[in-house]
């Protein structure tokens, strides 16, 4: 009798109950110990970014033993009859890269404050991508607000071969998030680090974006210099469903300094006497369309 062989590994597909797992030694093809599927779930058990213990099978297949805790994750409210499942887009990323252009389409800067919010809610560093800068004079004067908050921002264009080397970089032996809208030049940046890596994460979130029919594949891509990339389309839909309206300060860098010196403890920020959030917008040490933002989002609004 053959002794059981286990290995530690990181789920790098995840496909209608099939995990594959990259073990260092190779890839293996997983489904879940039964006993994680006993009782019922409210989420995901295992998911994309997980690390995991699997026992080999005799035909090359393997079974997952344990999913480690994971340090954070990017998570979807599925509403379902039986109750709220939660839905994980990807889990353990190292950082999150939101890339917009800075024309065709132009960018959508109150997108990009609900995508910041919730990345900041969820603890993940965030790098932000101004892409096709060759499309404008000084793309500083669209994005610049971000890096004046403190949030790094890469300046890129696959056409002028800019900002590439700095990417490849930031990317390096990380797992990182990939979101942003459509027709941003996502995939011709990936392209333009690693060729065919824009059309490999193309074709998955085409199957991804056909809808609830479609078997949902979610995959990450391994980076030649190391580290992984997944294209995590669905950010739109990522409500902040359990976000309190009086938390939201907190996840605007730039108010959440401010709010100590408030006169009130429970201070919306709106009309009160006393609020140091809204002196600095007087004295323009915030961006008004921030705080515009701030306001739609802690009223719950798009």
């Amino acid at each position: 009798m053959t002794s059981e062989i286990t290995k530690q590994g990181l789920i790098i597909k995840a496909q209608s109950g099939f995990f594959t797992v990259e073990t260092g030694e190779g890839l293996v093809v997983c489904q879940l110990r039964g006993k994680l599927k006993q009782g019922r779930a409210h989420g995901d058990i295992a998911a994309l970014g997980d690390y995991v213990t699997i026992t080999l099978l005799e035909d090359g297949s393997g079974v997952v033993e344990n999913v480690e805790e994971r340090k954070q994750a990017l998570v979807r409210l599925d509403p379902r009859p039986q109750g709220e499942y939660q839905q994980v887009l990807l889990a353990n990323a190292d950082q999150v890269i939101f890339v917009f252009a800075c024309a065709h389409p132009n960018p959508k800067l109150r997108m990009l404050d609900r995508f910041l919010v919730i990345a900041e809610k969820q603890k993940i560093p965030i790098i932000i991508i101004a892409n096709k800068i060759d499309l404008v004079e000084n793309a500083e004067d669209i994005f610049g607000l971000y890096e004046n908050i403190g949030y790094r921002v890469i300046y890129t264009s696959a056409k002028l071969e800019k900002g590439l080397d700095e990417l490849r970089n930031v990317l390096k032996n990380k797992i990182s998030a990939l979101a942003g809208p459509s027709g941003v030049g996502k995939s011709s940046l990936l392209n333009a680090l690693q060729p065919g890596l824009g059309l490999a994460v193309n074709e998955i979130s085409k199957v991804m974006n056909k809808g609830r029919q479609t078997t949902v594949t979610r995959q990450m891509f391994p980076l030649e210099g190391g580290g992984y990339v997944a294209d995590t389309p669905g950010w739109k839909s990522l409500a902040l469903w359990d976000t309190e309206a009086a938390e939201m300060d907190a996840y605007f860098p730039e108010l959440r300094d401010l709010v100590p010196h408030c006169q009130f403890s429970d201070c919306t920020h709106v009309h009160e006497p006393g609020c140091a959030v809204l002196a600095a917008l007087q004295t323009e040490k915030i961006y008004p369309a921030r705080y515009e933002s701030y306001l739609r989002l802690r009223a719950g609004q798009e």
